[in-house]
């Protein structure tokens, strides 16, 4: 049935913020009269308002309740604002729900969105019993409720936002547009509402600028040092300036545009050269931040560090040049109290002083050695007692000690006594056979220097050809082939350079010759297989055969050499002087007799005209395949054939100047001041000069 209601002159509108704004709103005026009326929400206030007795409210709710009773309509008591809401008066509404039929109580807050729908909900329940029991939840519950459904919503939504937003210059409404779809968005609009939304987006393209501002910050930071270093380099130019004055040092430098840019607007991260990423340049005024500014001290201090590090090692070269404890060859760990100090800890580590001290040591040692050379020569009568190429028993060597060993010269290399040594054997060496290549002075020797100073002024077409093999002339190196298969020539060449020292010099009848190897096993038309290469020019072959077919293997390899070779104006290699040995058997696999191997080895060292060798006898060769006798009786046989060459090109020299117009001698002693150049240069320089024909190294 319906229900009378007088409401005279009361509006009708719906407000979603608060009371107050009727004019903001429709002005619709509730109808008078019947209504169809089929519930009641009865709403008490239960926050603290200005001027109002909650007393005298609950008295004219009790007063209302009483006239809405009489229509037997249900109702339900609706708390508003317990976002705000008073303890007792929270109570006293209770108590006075349950005076009254025990109605229902909803505790609700429009402002936050509480138990809103509930309100309704239990009372749509209360006029349809159809519908099922709502439960009603307290305020402060639900309140926690809700704030985890928002909490959860904001958390897709802003992994939504994350996913589609990342540059900082995105805008709302093309974002908006594109979430419209997403039901994070739609849940998270639906609780918080849009504005909330947007809120949220800004708060994110915000984070993103900063985000890549202070990459733009890190950058230009990370460049600062360098640009220091490579604007303002020099101490002494800004160690007593301002840091007013350096900014002002930095724009008058060249390259300062290189390394800086300067803005009309600031600061440089308000402005678009944030997002300007082709430029890389560093914002002038970065240089006014802090950051900037102890860049700029360290800077300095590094500067500062680096000075007094180089004062520190002058110092201690000085302690080095000075001290009457460094003699030549003393190690590192017997000088070291000698010279250190708690400074020299304090500002170096120890291995930058021992670097340093290793280069004094070479410098020292290199000048005692000359030193030691010069008194060498002034007791030249020493050496004369000595018989050609044989080495000093301990007897003379003992008398030329005791002759020098008053000399400070000699002293000097007390700690080198070895390499003291060798300088004598070497300068011995050098009084039977005063050659360049033996010259204490070599490379500079005298005759070298001339013939480079001749061969720089006119290159002959056929030295340009062999320019990298005139080097290999020298019989102070031994290049050695050692063709093998089957790891014969490895095995071999291995067992060599055991023998040798640990700088790859073997020694010959007193003298220490540079052994170079290589060892060939595959084809010898390949180019990594030649015999002959830029850089290696043989002085001999040692062919080695185990088998059938090893021995197979060295003929041919040694036809397909010579053939390669036929025509050709380095056609050397048809005369090289080859060694064919019958190596140790380790258990003979093939069944071939020790004794036809020798017959075979025989017969094909007469067919290549080569030296023969009979295999070591077993024990011999200490479990190597050849012993030492056998090594050095084939080294001495190619230094002979290398001797016989150079007698026979000198002759040939020698014959060919009988032609020339102008012979020049020269006496000038290796390592003296005076320069050879001075003498040659103006006949050098002549128009007439011309190359000779006979090919020398030292003749025009």
């Amino acid at each position: 049935a319906a229900t009378k209601l007088a409401s005279a002159e009361k509006l009708m509108y719906f407000c979603t913020d608060q009371l107050g704004l009727e004019q903001d709103f429709e002005q619709k005026q509730m109808p008078d009269g019947k209504l169809l009326v089929d519930g009641f929400l009865l709403c008490i206030d239960v926050s603290r308002g200005m001027n109002r007795n909650f007393d005298d409210q609950l008295k004219f709710v009790s007063n209302l309740y009483n006239q809405l009773a009489k229509t037997k309509k249900p109702i339900v008591v609706v708390l508003t604002k317990c976002d705000e809401g008073v303890e007792r008066y929270i109570r006293d509404a209770h108590t006075f729900a349950l005076s009254k039929k025990n109605l229902q109580v909803v505790e609700t807050s429009a402002r936050s969105n509480v138990n809103i729908d509930l309100a309704f909900s239990t009372l749509v329940q209360l006029v349809d019993k159809s519908r099922g029991k709502t439960k009603i939840i307290p305020y402060f519950e639900a309140l926690k409720q809700q704030s985890q459904q928002i909490a959860a919503a904001k958390d897709k939504y802003e992994w939504l936002v994350s996913r589609i937003v990342k540059n900082h210059n995105e805008a709302w409404s093309n974002v908006n547009r594109k979430m419209q779809s997403s039901p994070e968005y739609q849940d998270y609009v639906y609780l918080e509402g849009t504005q909330k939304a947007k809120k949220l987006f800004l708060q994110h393209v915000h984070r993103l600028k900063q985000e890549h501002i202070e990459r733009r910050r890190k950058m230009y930071l990370a460049m600062l040092p360098q640009a220091f270093e490579a604007l303002i380099p020099d101490l002494d130019e800004i160690d007593h300036l301002s840091r007013v004055k350096v900014e002002k040092l930095l724009e008058t430098k060249p390259d300062f545009l290189k390394w800086f840019i300067v803005l009309e607007e600031t600061p440089w991260d308000a402005t678009s050269h944030i997002d300007n990423m082709e430029n890389e340049r560093i914002p002038f005024d970065l240089m006014e931040t802090q950051p900037a500014e102890q860049l700029y001290e360290a800077h300095l201090e590094k500067l500062r560090n680096e000075r007094k590090r180089a004062e520190m090692r002058r110092a201690f070269k000085e302690n080095l040049e000075t001290s009457p404890f460094i003699t030549p060859g003393k190690p590192w760990e017997e000088a070291r109290s000698f010279i250190m100090n708690e400074d020299f800890y304090m500002w170096l580590e120890e291995s930058i002083y021992m670097d340093i001290y290793s280069k004094h040591q070479k410098q020292i040692i290199e000048k005692a050695k000359e030193e030691f050379q010069e008194l060498l020569l002034e007791y030249s009568e020493l050496f004369y007692e000595l018989e050609l190429d044989a080495k000093p028993s301990k007897e003379k060597m003992g008398v030329i000690q005791d002759v020098l060993g008053e000399e400070q010269r000699f002293k000097a290399l007390q700690k080198l006594q070895a390499e003291r040594d060798a300088l004598i054997l070497k300068h011995i060496h050098f009084v039977y056979h005063p050659t360049k290549e033996t010259c204490p002075s070599c490379p500079v020797c005298v005759d070298s220097k001339i013939e480079h100073l001749i061969s720089s002024r006119f290159i002959r077409p056929s030295e340009r050809n062999q320019k990298n093999l005139l080097s290999d002339s020298s019989i102070d190196r031994i290049n050695l082939v050692i063709l093998g298969k089957d790891g014969l020539a490895r095995e071999l060449a291995n067992e060599i350079r055991a023998l040798c020292t640990n700088d790859d010099k073997y020694v010959i009848e007193g003298k220490m010759y540079e052994l170079s190897l290589r060892p060939i096993e595959g084809n010898v038309r390949l180019p990594v297989n030649s015999f002959q290469t830029p850089t290696f020019q043989p002085h001999g072959c040692l062919c080695l055969y185990n088998s059938k077919e090893s021995l197979s293997y060295v003929v041919e390899s040694i036809e397909k050499s010579r053939e390669s070779t036929i025509g050709r104006r380095d056609n050397h290699l048809v005369h090289l002087p080859l060694t064919l040995i019958l190596v140790n058997k380790r258990g003979d696999t093939s069944g071939e007799t020790l004794h036809s191997l020798i017959q075979q080895g025989q017969q094909i060292a007469s067919k290549l005209q080569c030296v023969f060798l009979d295999p070591a006898s077993a024990g011999i060769g200490y479990g190597r395949n050849i012993n030492e006798k056998q090594i050095s009786q084939v080294l001495k046989g190619l230094l002979d054939s290398k001797r016989n060459l150079n007698l026979v090109s000198s002759t040939s020299s020698i014959k060919d100047l009988a032609d020339v117009d102008l012979r020049i001698v020269m006496c000038l002693m290796c390592g003296d001041p005076f320069n050879a150049d001075d003498i040659l240069l103006p006949i050098l320089q002549s128009q007439t000069y011309r190359p000779s024909q006979c090919g020398s190294s030292s003749s025009v």
